[in-house]
């Protein structure tokens, strides 16, 4: 007999898929933000990091509510990208959206940290070499940047697992097609026994968590190493 039952399955399926698009189609965006913060001064520096950490200060139920009105059927983001058929509003593509906004912050900051214990000169060294500004990066800013990309991602990978507030205000619970496994688990709790179904599902999230700290730690570790080598 299964440990879980179909609907749970497909709960944790639906949750792996959305976190991994989510941390996927973030992660470009993560890294020219990251850089930007570290590297560049500009007008409004301040008023994109604090937009950036925005999500981690706003309870998850506004921030699921400000997508539902941007991105909504009826929204001006959500109506232009209806028309070429992209919808995100009670879809598992609006949970992979909820969940990369939400998990955004920890991985720029991540890889900000790691860009800015990059000592310049090194960055400096290679241009005076004649390396252009996007070598420069590619060469050297971004390998010695790795262990906090790694970090950053999988950080996300594990926030947008445990992603709940912003995802059923966004998109509801709608099993098979928008229930992650920390709707499930609410929704489980509703139920006159079903508890030992959220359990199951609680220990699973738990599990996950921490082999993901435990991957993103001993990731870091072994490109610092060979950095070091």
């Amino acid at each position: 007999m299964s440990w879980l039952g179909p609907e749970e399955w497909q709960a944790v399926a639906l949750s792996l898929r959305v976190s991994l698009w989510a941390t996927l189609c973030s992660l470009p965006l993560g890294i020219f933000t990251g850089y930007a913060l570290a590297r560049w001064s500009f007008p409004g520096k301040q008023v994109l990091n604090a937009l950036v950490h925005l999500p981690l200060i706003l309870p998850p139920v506004v921030t699921g509510y400000l997508l539902l009105l941007g991105f909504g059927a009826r929204g001006p983001i959500g109506a232009f990208l209806g028309e070429f058929g992209i919808v995100f509003a009670f879809r598992w593509t609006g949970a992979a959206l909820a969940a990369a906004v939400m998990a955004f912050p920890l991985m720029v900051r991540a890889i900000r940290l790691s860009i800015e214990a990059i000592d310049p000169r090194l960055e400096e060294a290679a241009a005076t070499l004649g390396a252009s500004k996007g070598r420069v990066f590619l060469r050297v800013t971004l390998p010695l940047a790795l262990p906090g990309i790694l970090t950053g991602s999988i950080l996300a990978f594990a926030k947008a697992m445990g992603e709940f507030g912003a995802t059923i205000t966004f998109v509801a619970n709608i099993p098979g097609q928008t229930q992650t496994v920390p709707t499930a688990i609410y929704a489980f709790l509703q139920v006159p026994g079903g508890e030992a179904q959220a359990l199951r599902l609680v220990i699973l999230s738990v599990a996950i968590a921490l082999g993901a700290l435990l991957i993103s730690e001993l990731l870091a570790r072994r490109v610092a190493r060979r950095q070091g080598a």
